[in-house]
């Protein structure tokens, strides 16, 4: 498949640039892909959809404040750091400019109070960098860190906490599962009162989710790898709402992403896992983990748009683009929610 046949075009100015007031407010563009219906919504409706024992599969990935503004030791010159992997003190990184940063280069952050060498030139124009400093690095991070908001995002957001999730736990992501951004704590309490359970997992979201295909055709593409892990305590809630004939909804491409790399280890059991995951989801895949997905909406030519046309079938995917173009919807990580799902128990 050619990566053109994802692309589409999208007015610059639905790209929405700031979060709602209120996260539960969003638009929902619910697609029936048994009755093949699109329907439009607010996103605490979501209720209608679901049913007890169903069960919505959170990713608690939190988003660390990984872009770090310092100068070059030796001259004074401005460096952007951007943290994408950890290891002990050192970390993969993306620099600005890169033409800067060679090994060697010493980089400081805060008058000092953190430094940087690069060590190595990577792949794809990152470097790794060692880090040195007094204390406890989160601690250092959170007060001169930033979020690192996507390049499609131009105005800065007073309010960090609005690209995390309400249930976000363990730090290590690049970037926000944005599709978890539209739940409230009362909407969750509300769900879990009408017997809709909740089980999470922990996949940290690299840039590379984001980067471009730059193969000409689907199947040349090489996949990032991202670290997940899948707790007892989730499998066992999935084994149970199989048995029980009730849907696993995964709540963004990143809880898919999980749960069929799972599913695929051992024919129709979750179990306990922890690794990385390269797993790439487009078109002719044959889903094993879920059931429905709770998503937004993606950039073209993305494999995010390719993992969703897989679900959805990419002629009804496109076709409800198309609509949420038509009817002003809000695009991308501050942009309003999907729900693919095949018509449920209820419906």
């Amino acid at each position: 498949m050619n990566i053109n046949e994802f692309d589409f075009e999208l007015p610059e100015e639905l790209i929405a640039q700031q979060p709602l007031k209120e996260r539960d407010q969003s638009r929902l563009l619910v697609m029936n892909t048994g009755a093949r219906t699109i329907a439009h919504e607010r996103f605490h409706q979501i209720e209608d959809h679901l049913e007890a024992g169903d069960c919505l599969v959170l990713n608690n990935t939190k988003v660390w404040p990984a872009r770090l503004i310092g100068e070059k030791k030796e001259t004074g010159a401005g460096i952007e750091v951007l943290l994408l992997q950890q290891e002990g003190d050192t970390w993969e990184t993306l620099v600005k400019p890169a033409k800067r940063v060679k090994p060697g280069t010493v980089v400081t952050f805060g008058d000092g109070r953190l430094t940087a060498e690069c060590t190595k030139v990577l792949e794809h124009g990152g470097r790794e960098m060692v880090f040195t400093y007094d204390g406890i690095f989160l601690e250092i991070l959170q007060e001169l860190g930033e979020m690192p908001l996507p390049p499609y995002i131009k105005e800065k957001i007073e309010d960090q906490d609005r690209y995390q999730t309400v249930y976000a736990e363990h730090y290590g992501s690049a970037a926000a599962p944005t599709a978890g951004l539209h739940f409230t704590t009362e909407l969750l309490e509300r769900l879990k009162a009408k017997g809709v359970q909740t089980a999470h997992l922990t996949l940290h979201v690299g840039l590379g989710t984001f980067r471009p295909v730059s193969a000409e055709t689907v199947e040349e593409h090489d996949m990032h790898a991202e670290f997940y892990h899948l707790p007892q305590e989730t499998a066992e809630i999935l084994n149970e709402t199989k048995s029980a004939g009730k849907r696993i909804i995964a709540v963004g491409t990143t809880s898919a992403r999980t749960l069929e790399t799972v599913a695929g280890k051992q024919e129709n059991e979750f179990m306990e896992a922890r690794g990385w995951t390269d797993i790439f989801i487009y078109p002719g895949y044959t889903f094993r983990g879920i059931d429905a997905l709770l998503t937004n909406f993606h950039l073209p030519k993305s494999t995010l748009v390719m993992l969703v046309s897989a679900l959805a079938g990419k002629e009804f995917l496109f076709r409800a683009y198309e609509e949420a173009i038509r009817e002003r919807y809000r695009f991308f990580s501050f942009g309003d929610a999907m729900l693919i799902h095949s018509g449920g128990n209820n419906e």
